[in-house]
């Protein structure tokens, strides 16, 4: 008779007390090594698979890997999967499939004693994370500033040459900054030839992916996830090289102010474009937009074009990094310089669309009379009469002839504000004119701001267009400049006595 109070079967048997002891032992010495010897030895002890599913990144660990699918399925869906036994562990699920010969005590000890465990590499993790971030937040700091080669140096990674940028905003950036940074697993070692930074600053999520000129789209992938899950807005920009991260930095900003909840994530270059600017016709786009924009340096021009996508000054100097007075004090230097008020919506439009021009074609080579004869010909082909003569000095106020009155350009403004109704026209127009201010619109309309905010809801649905992108007004402006048969004059808005307005 046994002594210790337990039977022989239990000292001996297969899945017994001792063989309990001993899977535990197994899984405490797996857990030192690391979360995936973890999960590997919780799969060896079930004779299944074992996969450990993130929300947000999918499976943070899978034994073995073709089992990745089935285990984020399951933990997605836990009634459809019956066979399957699951654990919370450390902000994810643990999943196991156990093989039919194994009782289910041992999978559920199994899977308590794994669970328990990731939790206790996840505190111990989670001690180490604060002085993680803020490394992480100091080495961004330290790229926006220039210093490339000291964070190159840091990491250890001289061969990572570009950037790509996210910043994110949103109202509890806390808790997405703990879950973006347990879905990523973030190092300072560069890992498949790629490194991510994240730190938060100003009041906002950075996310600096540093790579070898392409990433593979992972950390994009997993912004999107964490943006419809935790309500947030985000800009895109990059790739783009390391010495250029300010300016990833400030167009990630810009780009983020033309996200909406149906489209969360937005690239820069996608800001940037536009339905009009290929319909123009390509080589006097391209002469007037040099001629326009020859005074100004590229500096210049990255700051005025990030505050027209942004549509203020204080959000571009936000994006920029700068104080409001600074960006206005520039902007009043920059609006002397190119002899042009930039107060004026017509020539923010016009310099929009200058700034989007593609560079101009070179000049032929002297002595090269084939390929300016062919040149000569194929415009009088278009044209029907001999080139014009040399064009004046270009001004923002006026665009050149045949720039926008071609029947390309005016289909196109048909198609995005034809059909408005004549208040509606009017009222945007106005609105426009205000630089999307209501208040002032609304005093020189004489209506009430919630009715001019009725017909901007109005007007946004007929367009199907956000109208809080600057980018959009920009180019709604244009198209209603293109469709004007008269002035879009208040005085002229449908009225019946007092401020009534009447339908026509």
């Amino acid at each position: 008779m046994s002594s210790t109070g337990t039977t022989d079967h239990e000292a001996t048997g297969p899945w017994g007390a001792r063989h309990e002891r001993d899977a535990a032992d197994r899984l405490l010495r797996a857990a030192t090594r690391s979360g995936a010897h973890l999960i590997a030895e919780a799969a060896s002890l079930v004779q299944g698979w074992a996969v450990l599913a993130d929300p947000i990144a999918g499976a943070v660990y899978s034994t073995p890997a073709a089992a990745a699918a089935d285990g984020v399925h399951a933990a997605a869906a836990p009634r459809e999967h019956p066979h399957c036994t699951q654990r919370p562990a450390a902000g994810a699920v643990l999943v196991l499939a156990a093989a039919p010969t194994v009782p289910p005590g041992h999978v559920c000890h199994v899977a308590t004693t794994t669970a328990a465990l990731l939790e206790v590499r996840g505190q111990r993790a989670a001690e180490l994370r604060g002085e993680q971030m803020r490394l992480h937040t100091t080495l961004i700091r330290l790229l926006l500033a220039g210093h490339t080669a000291a964070v190159t140096e840091t990491l250890g990674a001289n061969r990572l040459t570009h950037v790509t940028v996210y910043r994110l905003s949103g109202v509890d950036l806390p808790t997405a900054h703990e879950v973006l940074w347990r879905a990523v697993r973030p190092s300072l070692a560069p890992y498949a030839g790629a490194c991510t930074l994240m730190g938060r600053r100003d009041g906002e999520l950075v996310v600096a992916e540093l790579h070898r000129g392409g990433d593979d789209g992972r950390i994009l992938r997993l912004v999107s996830r964490l943006s419809e899950r935790q309500h947030l807005l985000a800009g895109m920009a990059g790739p783009l090289p390391l010495a250029e991260m300010p300016t990833a930095h400030s167009d990630a900003a810009a780009a983020r102010h033309s996200a909406t909840p149906d489209r969360r994530v937005v690239p820069a270059d996608a800001v940037g474009a536009s339905r009009l600017t290929p319909l123009l016709p390509t080589a006097p786009y391209a002469r007037w937009a040099e001629s326009v924009l020859r005074p100004l340096s590229p500096v210049h021009q990255h700051l005025l074009l990030v505050w027209l996508r942004t549509g203020s000054k204080p959000r571009a100097a936000a994006a920029l990094g700068l104080s409001a007075g600074t960006v206005r004090a520039r902007i009043r230097d920059l609006a002397r310089l190119l002899g042009a008020d930039l107060e004026d919506a017509t020539v923010r439009a016009h310099l929009l669309l200058a700034l989007r021009a593609p560079a101009p074609a070179p000049a032929p080579a002297p002595g090269d009379d084939s390929d300016s004869d062919s040149d000569s010909s194929n415009t009088r082909s278009r044209s029907g009469s001999s080139p014009p003569g040399p064009p004046g000095p270009a001004r923002l106020e006026s665009l050149p002839d045949g720039l926008l009155d071609t029947e390309a350009v005016r289909s196109w403004a048909i198609g995005l504000v034809g059909g408005l109704a004549p208040h509606l026209r009017i009222a945007l127009a106005c609105w426009l004119r205000h630089h999307a201010r209501t208040a002032p619109a609304a005093a020189e309309l004489h209506v009430h701001r919630t009715t001019l905010a009725g017909w901007l809801t109005q007007c946004a649905e007929h367009l199907a267009r956000n109208l809080a992108d600057a980018t959009v007004r920009a180019e709604i402006h244009l198209a209603l400049t293109a469709t004007r048969n008269g002035p879009d004059d208040p005085a002229a808005l449908p009225r019946r006595g007092g401020r009534t307005y009447r339908r026509l």
